[in-house]
């Protein structure tokens, strides 16, 4: 029966790290799509949402398969539950970086100003989360899980500023205020975006320690 057990959490590993992948993909495509205004990608983008829809569907199947089943306990249970908690997270960075390519979609194909290089900041480090957050759950990393926790900050720092910025551009009439609400609305999907990464590794965190976010707040 361990055999067996062990094959269904190895499924259940390489399901999650593949629906880690694509999300990520979609993310890095989101930026390009926003800087060259590529609305063919932007659509692109909104399809894969279905497929991530999916996969979230498909391993919180398996788990609950494997709950029922094999009736895990300990490490085994830690592991099981926060996959399923995050796949709730990854499913939402999926829709996030869907509401960002039908923004896309509806933007118009006027240059992008002076606002776009904090946006390009943002959508780096938010990137960058998301790829650690993946590798600190591959390799059981706790340093990079923190890592993470600790450039969720930058992001909230940047977003503050993309805000600033934006609604000066309107006051002093630089911008277009479309636009400029677009912009914003991407900023805004971006911090959620580090915020739900930030999720992801504290429960990465939870599954090799047995403890979460409440405990690491103070460290």
């Amino acid at each position: 029966m361990r055999v067996s057990f062990e094959r269904q959490l190895n499924e259940m590993h390489d399901k999650l790290v593949e629906m880690f992948s694509f999300v990520e993909k979609s993310l890095k495509d989101s930026s390009k799509a926003l800087i060259t205004k590529d609305k063919d990608l932007a659509r692109e983008i909104i399809k894969r949402d279905k497929i991530t829809d999916e996969m979230e569907k498909n391993i919180e199947s398996l788990c609950t398969q494997i709950i029922l089943r094999q009736q895990p306990v300990a490490s085994d249970l830690r592991r099981i539950t926060s996959t399923l908690k995050i796949i709730t997270d990854l499913e939402r960075i999926g829709d996030q970086t869907e509401d960002i390519a039908e923004i896309i979609l509806m933007m118009s194909d006027d240059p992008l100003d002076r606002d776009l290089p904090i946006l390009n900041t943002m959508y780096e480090v938010v990137t960058e989360m998301l790829k650690q957050a993946i590798d600190s759950f591959i390799v059981s990393n706790l340093d990079l899980a923190m890592e993470v926790k600790r450039k969720d900050d930058i992001v909230d720092e940047l977003f503050d500023q993309a805000k600033d910025k934006i609604i000066e551009s309107i006051k002093d009439n630089t911008q277009d205020p479309s636009q400029a609400i677009d912009l914003l609305q991407i900023a805004k999907y971006l911090e959620r975006i580090g915020d739900h990464s930030e999720n992801i590794v504290e429960w990465v965190i939870y599954t090799h320690t047995g403890e979460h976010k409440d405990f690491y707040n103070n460290q």
